[in-house]
């Protein structure tokens, strides 16, 4: 028997990578440039392009599913939301996963559910092999389930996680309405970010 993985899994969206990579690599090169050419001047007129990679890396990067043996963490731009398991009732991939608490719905930004381009796309495999909960009747899946989607990602292991720790009994079934889901603002990142964007704007009016 496989031994059950229980380190936290964090999973962004897939285009996180290669549109961060890109955005900070124009942004390193052009403020290099500048530095080489007219030194810290230049440098402090590329500061648009140092907010436009902050907030790349806001936008994409920083956005996470953190699937954990405490809970889920929804890691989004402006908040972050940590659900217990114990007060998860479902998981809903109609528009992104979301997680559905006794208490609200909280979706992650980083797994929305997949186009209709990548719908047309989908092979059988894709919907073979997922947690039980996963489908419905007659065996339908939603197309936010799709295991190559953002979302189905995330779902397929929200769900592999919580049933196995159903199965060890180290989640207690019929608790929803005992624990809530905790939610913070990112206010160290929306500051830093609002401070880049100012300096960047006071550059261009310069």
């Amino acid at each position: 028997m496989s031994k059950r993985n229980t380190g936290p899994v964090v999973l962004r969206a897939r285009s996180a990578p290669w549109l961060t990579g890109i955005v900070w690599l124009i942004a390193a090169v052009s403020a290099g440039s500048a530095w080489l050419t007219h030194g810290g001047t230049g440098l402090l007129q590329s500061s648009p392009l140092l907010a436009a990679a902050y907030v790349a890396w806001w936008l994409a990067w920083f956005p996470a599913v953190v699937v954990s043996d405490d809970g889920v963490r929804l890691r989004n731009p402006v908040r972050t939301i940590d659900v217990p398991w114990h007060s998860l009732v479902t998981v809903d991939t109609k528009y992104a996963l979301t997680l559905v608490t006794a208490s609200g719905r909280y979706s992650a930004w980083s797994a929305p559910a997949p186009g209709l381009f990548a719908v047309q796309r989908a092979q059988p495999d894709h919907v073979r092999g997922l947690p039980e909960t996963t489908y419905g009747p007659a065996g339908s899946v939603r197309p936010g389930d799709l295991a190559t989607s953002d979302s189905g990602t995330a779902a397929y292991h929200v769900r592999q996680r919580w049933s196995e720790l159903l199965a060890s009994g180290a989640v207690e079934p019929g608790m929803a309405q005992a624990s809530r889901a905790r939610i913070s603002v990112n206010w160290t990142v929306l500051a830093v970010g609002a401070a880049l964007v100012a300096a960047a704007v006071l550059v261009i009016a310069a």
